[in-house]
């Protein structure tokens, strides 16, 4: 592909909560979220992806082996303020159920957003893991998210 057809390519290096740092291929082309279709994940408590859907894994651009034993950071596109991540964690720390709208990195460097929910999994009171499901977001809340990130950069 052009440059054209693909954006500008820049690599980032991402810096993760836990140490781990990665240098990243940024584009800046949006893949349009999919009409009527939901991103399901799993993961342990720690974020290690252990399911994801067929829908998961088209948008992520990633193998399903490459995304399973992976943390879910790995889609955090660079424009995702630390802070938001910070709320979605202290949420369902206390057990509840988080919403929001992210902006997440493909394998191929492009991005997508989402409307996200993320619900704790809790078996026999042992909290097991997460769940999330993402949704088409509408293009008037991606414009809001946009704004406010930017902000909190």
């Amino acid at each position: 592909m052009s440059e054209q057809d693909t954006g500008s390519v820049t690599e980032v290096l991402i810096k993760y909560f836990d140490g781990a740092e990665r240098l990243a291929k940024v584009v800046d082309r949006e893949v349009p979220y999919p009409d009527g279709k939901l991103i399901v994940s799993r993961t342990d408590p720690s974020g290690i992806i252990t399911h994801a859907n067929r829908a998961f894994i088209e948008m992520s651009g990633y193998s399903r082996e490459e995304l399973l034993g992976t943390n879910h950071y790995i889609l955090r596109h660079p424009d995702m303020p630390a802070v938001a991540f910070k709320d979605l964690w202290d949420t369902v720390a206390q057990g509840k159920k988080w919403q929001g709208y992210v902006k997440n990195l493909r394998k191929d460097g492009a991005y997508y957003w989402v409307k996200a929910t993320v619900i704790p999994n809790i078996r026999n009171g042992e909290l097991v893991g997460y769940t999330s499901v993402r949704r088409k977001p509408s293009r008037s809340k991606i414009k809001e998210s946009e704004a406010l990130y930017a902000t909190l950069r």
